[in-house]
């Protein structure tokens, strides 16, 4: 028996269906093409009088939409969202105002903020006052900027009168069956037209229908009304009705597409994008070339009864070539284990030995040789051993070995990081892709993205609903209507729709039994080709990884999370890692303003222990600002002793480039998003000086060459090196820009400011003082433990017998007083900076340090 013949078998009605569509087809455009150039009969789904133009691009509004919601929790409006943030369009969500003031919708400089409107409830747009209404309607007029909107069934079934400037009615709480997609509308993009769904009832029964008489509106979507029990006014049983209809702007310049749904039925959800892509002028579209890798695990694992025979490998190749007639250069991705060959009964080694003749018409991967999981292996000599006798097989039975692609089992060691895994996957088999469902959290999908790790790149997989205990379609979980929704304008389809690329996880199991991964994929690239313009095509992994980069360089830098976060991710990591070897808090700067002091007060406390001294870097492990970063985690943990009691005992790590780093407050709060950030402020002029001195003790040759005051007041035509020297002697001082940026990241609650001056001449307070802020346990009295040194100038460690610890000979270094001039000019300089500065203390409750003050009366 054939594949094809076998899924025609089981599931006859969605075969049926689909070979039913290009009649169908033809039927609905010639409806369209003899309904003429005039205006549409009421009720009909005709044509209107010439396509409307595509809005062209605002140069003037941002790529940003727009969602106005009826309230953060409403189930239509966090589908607007998600739908949006799973197609990469940026949008901001607002709740809709019943009455008075709108969001603002233009900056300072009049630019419009938004490309797009999107409203959840249209009638809070129809009934919105006349002078917000203007208002909105100029704005959209101006910026060449639609506004898309649902109409759901709120009011009964009456028809909803014609809103202001809006002619048209809505009859609700309707069941429709049939729908169909308009050849002349100028919308569908991605979706098809001229496509009909067939007699059945679609879901639910509050469906919205519009009544248009206005030729300025065109139907984009019709179904057929199901006539409710004495309607009032009558409708005719049969005749088509828009669901969803376009507002071609004709009557006030402002396009607009009205849904009488939400986005529950895929079609609509299809045509929403669609409207998206149209509205913003293509500037917010998805491209049709869609690549699709199946992978099938597991080759030559799994239970006697589950696995491949002879027949099913035939299948498996028939299917493959079937798959080939709509996916361009489709072929099936086959990872081995070559441990189990041959252990299943005598039908299914034979149908490893046809895998094996066929192995030049597939491409293949490797798992693990005894299937293990990599994270398991705590060394990389026994990872590189089993990876061998895997290759070893593969190369005595003609398994190409050269696709440079491997998964492990389970995802195990690709994230969480395991380092070992990486390096051995390199030296055994070169490795340059890897893929898993794991980053940076199995859900939501929509979520998952690629990273690149030691050169490896890693892309997102894709879950199809198929597992190694999904084999018989009738008892599929949920049932196989289950399935089959997933395929036809379900989660399958949209996996596809909304990802570029998509590397799909099935086994071996799936392509024995009922053949299920067989039957998934012929009718999804059916569905896709029937219902969309996509354009279905493959690539090997290699050459998949580089255009997924290509077209995402932005997520080649990894954000690492936290293991123990996510019960998935502490399964499969080491067991003999921990994440109590991560730090507490951190000390992030700035640089010159008492860091090192801070640190040694902090080392001094029992119960407070501090990172492991770099050898490039010294007491700084700079992880989150520094290429130090793509290390991964397990090197940055290396440097923490792993805590006696992790209840009690602090661990903490001063690094003062990460204050004004663009990247650390990110990074810092995905690794350690509950660590307590310390910073230490002083006067801004202060610390650029102090740190052009410090330049100029390590023979920074532009700090040699050239005078502080020329560094500071320096032009844009200045050298590169004088530039790149003012940068890091200004820039920091930027303090509550830099503030603001790990707020971002940080409630207000983790942070701590402190006074620089008052640690420098009272750090016993502030010492108290962060204790208090830390919650550490025990309490340490700095006032008998610190000594004042007058040759040195600062604060040390009072020893046994009288003896002191103190900073380096680097600390408290003597320099001349900084010159008027400089001191006048960085004054005017830093002004609306500590302006600003006084406003966020103000606002996070905290005082203001006197050398602020003192600034503050000069403005005055």
């Amino acid at each position: 028996m054939t594949v094809a013949r076998k899924l025609r078998g089981r599931v006859p009605r969605t075969v049926l269906l689909l070979a039913a569509l290009g009649t169908v087809s033809l039927v609905l455009s010639a409806y369209y093409l003899s309904a003429g150039s005039g205006r549409a009969a009421p009720g009909a789904c005709g044509a209107t009088r010439s396509p409307p133009p595509r809005p062209a691009a605002a140069p003037r509004a941002e790529p940003t939409v727009l969602v106005l919601v009826e309230s953060r929790y409403s189930a239509l409006g966090q589908d607007i969202a998600a739908t949006l943030e799973a197609s990469g369009f940026r949008y901001r969500a607002e709740i809709a105002p019943g009455k008075g003031a709108l969001p603002a919708l233009t900056t300072d400089s009049a630019n419009g903020k938004y490309i797009l409107i999107i409203y959840e409830n249209i009638l809070k747009y129809v009934r919105m006052d006349a002078g917000s209404r203007s208002l909105l309607d100029r704005y959209c007029a101006e910026h060449g900027v639609g506004i898309i909107g649902f109409h759901g069934a709120r009011d009964g079934r009456a028809p909803s009168p014609p809103g202001r400037g809006l002619p048209f009615s809505a009859r609700g709480d309707l069941a429709l069956s049939g729908c169909g997609v308009n050849p002349r509308s100028p919308l569908p993009r991605v979706a098809k037209a001229a496509t009909l769904h067939g007699a059945a009832l679609l879901p639910g029964t509050a469906w919205t229908v519009f009544q248009v008489d206005q030729s300025a509106y065109q139907p984009v979507v019709f179904a057929e009304v199901q006539t409710p029990e004495s309607p009032s006014p009558p409708l005719s049983e049969g005749a088509l009705h828009a669901t969803v209809i376009h507002d071609r702007g004709l009557l006030d310049g402002v396009q607009r597409v009205l849904f009488g749904r939400d986005l529950s039925f895929w079609l609509h959800k299809l045509i929403f994008l669609d409207a998206v892509s149209f509205l913003s002028g293509d500037r917010l579209t998805l491209s049709l070339d869609r690549y699709v890798l199946v992978d099938i695990d597991d080759i030559f694992v799994g239970k006697e009864g589950t696995r491949m025979n002879v027949q099913d490998v035939e299948a498996l190749l028939e299917t493959q070539n079937l798959l080939r007639a709509q996916i361009t250069n489709f072929t099936f991705n086959l990872g081995f284990s070559g441990k189990f060959y041959h252990t299943g009964t005598a039908e299914e080694d034979a149908g490893d030995d046809l895998l094996l003749r066929s192995a030049a018409h597939f491409w293949w991967f490797p798992h693990m040789w005894s299937h293990m999981q990599p994270h398991l292996f705590h060394n990389e000599s026994a990872l590189v051993e089993h990876m061998a006798l895997n290759k070893k097989f593969a190369i005595e039975h003609g398994i190409p070995t050269h696709m440079g692609y491997a998964v492990a089992p389970h995802h195990s060691g690709v994230y969480p990081v395991h380092s070992q895994l990486y390096e051995a996957w390199k030296k055994v088999w070169g490795i340059q892709v890897t893929s898993t469902e794991e980053y940076p959290h199995l859900k939501p999908a929509r979520h998952r993205r690629g990273f690149v790790h030691k050169n490896i790149m890693v892309l997102p997989r894709q879950t199809c609903g198929l597992f190694t205990h999904t084999i018989f379609y009738q008892k599929y979980p949920g049932g196989p209507r289950e399935l089959d929704n997933s395929i036809q304008g379900g989660e399958l389809f949209f996996t596809v729709l909304l990802n570029p690329i998509s590397i799909f996880m099935t086994h071996l199991s799936n392509y024995g039994n009922d053949r299920l991964g067989s039957y998934t994929f012929v009718n999804l690239a059916n569905f896709v080709q029937s219902w969309t313009n996509l354009r279905l095509q493959t690539l090997p992994p290699a050459q998949l990884a580089h255009k997924y980069f290509e077209l995402f360089p932005e997520q080649r830098d990894p954000l690492w999370q936290n293991p123990c976060d996510d019960k998935r991710h502490r399964d499969i990591w080491s067991k003999e890692k921990t994440c109590d070897r991560l730090p507490k808090f951190l000390v992030i700067g700035p640089q010159k303003t008492g860091t090192t002091a801070l640190y040694l007060f902090l080392a001094m406390h029992p119960s407070i222990l501090s990172n492991s001294p770099s050898p490039k870097t010294l007491e700084e492990v700079q992880f989150f600002n520094r290429n130090n970063y793509h290390r991964g985690i397990d090197w940055y943990m290396d440097f923490f002793p792993a805590p006696s009691n992790a209840t009690t005992d602090l661990l903490f790590e001063k690094s003062a480039n990460y204050f004004h780093s663009e990247e650390a407050p990110r990074r810092a709060a995905s690794l350690v998003p509950k660590a307590k950030i310390i910073t230490i402020l002083i006067d801004p002029s202060d610390r650029a000086y102090s740190w052009y001195q410090h330049q100029r003790s390590h023979e920074d040759p532009a700090a040699l060459k050239f005078s502080f005051y020329q560094v500071i007041s320096a032009g844009p035509r200045a050298p590169a090196e004088l530039r790149a020297l003012q940068k890091r002697c200004l820039v920091p001082g930027w303090y509550a820009s830099h503030i603001e940026r790990w707020l971002v990241y940080f409630p207000p609650f983790q942070l701590l400011i402190i006074d620089g001056q008052q640690l420098r001449t009272d750090p016993a307070t502030v010492m108290d003082e962060v204790q208090k802020f830390l919650g550490v346990s025990r309490h340490y009295n700095y006032s008998e433990a610190l000594t004042f040194d007058s040759h040195k100038g600062f604060w040390c460690q009072l020893l046994e017998e009288g003896k002191t610890k103190c900073l380096g000979k680097s600390k408290g270094r003597k320099y001349p007083p900084m010159g008027p001039d400089s001191r006048a000019f960085l004054s005017a300089y830093y002004r609306q900076h500590n302006v600003e500065l006084s406003k966020l203390l103000h606002r996070l409750g905290q005082p203001l340090p006197a050398w602020l003050r003192h600034e503050l009366q000069r403005v005055r």
